[in-house]
């Protein structure tokens, strides 16, 4: 892209030299303020971060009140009263009153300690020849390089797949462009997991899935009966499974996390995002109590380990988010949340295909050719488009592309916090309408 016009030039290292965003100062509830007093709706809660509300004293109280007493201390030599509590809180929130957190400072570390810990729990168990990870196309699971190896999305990962060892593929549903034609799709994406462990399961460490799909496919819902399948076939077969809720955790789909809408009870537990809500970053490995036992029974020791790992500042902020979620019911209020049947307008729009989600995640899926389904070629590239215009208007999305082929196919994820309120979701509907018939006039 050398013809492309270059940002001007900042010392902190972009995202993309491309474009120049504006200067974030200030959060309050649902809205970011910029250094030029304008102020934006964060419909995308920050990437599907915020969950609680930008600007929450209470959560700054918390983090210095820790600060003041302690800032940091290795868990190699300590542990700290914040983290134990923190960690048995997150437990009984998540329903693993018998297991353990491993807490990190990402989603990506996150997802690189659980498959570690899937890993080496096999050998714990006298299973060194399962070192293989099975992993579904179009999925995303971080962008350290274990995690691309997981990740299905070839946009984010193909400049880097000379440097992984790749992991086995299997379909991930996708109701709106299903391969099967939505007849008996649950049991026939999950057959193919049964295949691949049928054939090499004896290698298989573990199944690694997103229960709604996060960034790269926009908040596609899995048909009933597929997730309780694939979690069936891995019991069978000794392969772990690990849901990565990274982005769905915390509430964020009406539930405390988002396996317990099929009654689901993983394995492995991998969230970040929601779990601070952005205030620091931190994120979490809940393991059950059998992957404990294995390595405490065992040899002993986790072979792994990162500097930050418990940071007492980071989990004093993830607490005081937790209690926040708690005494101000928002897992209730995403649940019950009219977002979803208000977006349900934007389907009478020209380039809009598909809308799609739970709770207060959910993905618009931007179409040429709405009977065809045909997406705009990726030069178009339609959603950043209305994310632009959408952001001259005041209002925040988080606009992807990719979601058909990895390169074809647009479409917007949403995910405001739960602090907003019907006014707000209305004013941002009828923003977003206004943002896409824009660019739709623009690209007749």
């Amino acid at each position: 892209m050398p013809n492309q016009p270059r940002a001007q030039r900042t010392a902190s290292f972009p995202r993309s030299f491309l474009k120049s965003c504006p200067v974030a100062v200030r959060g309050e509830g649902v809205y970011l303020f910029d250094a030029e007093g304008k102020r934006y709706l964060d419909l995308a809660g920050s990437a599907a971060v915020n969950f609680i509300g930008h600007g929450v004293p209470e959560i700054a109280q918390a983090m210095a009140e820790q600060a003041r007493a302690l800032e940091f201390a290795h868990t190699t030599q300590f542990t700290t009263p914040v983290a134990e509590e923190f960690a048995r809180e997150l437990l009984e929130f998540a329903g693993f009153p018998d297991g353990a957190v491993y807490f990190t400072d990402s989603g990506s570390e996150a997802v690189e300690t659980a498959l570690k810990l899937a890993r080496q729990y096999q050998v714990e168990l006298g299973q060194p020849d399962r070192t293989q990870i099975v992993s579904r196309n179009q999925s995303y699971h971080g962008a350290t390089l274990g995690a691309l190896a997981v990740s299905g999305n070839r946009r984010r990962r193909e400049l880097y797949l000379p440097m992984v060892r790749d992991s086995e593929k299997v379909s991930i549903p996708y109701c709106y462009r299903c391969a099967y034609g939505c007849k008996d799709c649950a049991a026939k994406y999950a057959a193919e997991l049964g295949a691949v462990l049928e054939k090499s399961g004896k290698k298989v460490a573990a199944f690694i899935f997103e229960p709604i799909s996060g960034a790269t496919l926009g908040a596609s819902v899995p048909p009933n009966g597929y997730l309780q399948s694939v979690a069936e076939l891995c019991a069978r077969h000794g392969v772990l499974t690990i849901a990565d809720e990274v982005m769905t955790g915390f509430g964020r789909t009406g539930r405390n996390f988002a396996v317990e809408h099929w009654k689901l009870q993983p394995d492995i537990i991998v969230t970040a995002k929601g779990i601070a809500s952005g205030y620091a970053p931190l994120g979490a490995v809940i393991a059950s109590r059998k992957i404990v036992d294995a390595i405490a029974n065992g040899s002993g020791a986790f072979v792994h380990g990162m500097t930050y790992n418990a940071h007492p500042v980071a989990t004093a902020a993830g607490r005081a988010v937790l209690h926040r979620i708690r005494d101000q019911h928002l897992v209730e209020k995403a649940a019950k949340s009219p977002f979803g049947k208000k977006l349900e307008d934007l389907r009478m729009l020209r380039s809009v295909g598909d809308v799609r989600g739970m709770g207060l995640l959910w993905g618009v899926e931007f179409v040429a050719d709405k009977p065809a389904k045909r997406p705009y070629r990726a030069e178009v590239a339609f959603a950043e488009k209305v994310a632009a215009v959408a952001r001259g208007r005041g209002l925040l999305l988080y606009p992807m592309r990719g979601c058909v082929d990895g390169d074809a196919g647009d479409h917007l994820l949403l995910a405001p916090p739960a602090v907003i309120t019907d006014e707000q979701i209305a004013w941002a509907a009828s923003e977003l309408i206004a943002a896409i018939e824009q660019v739709e006039s623009k690209e007749r």
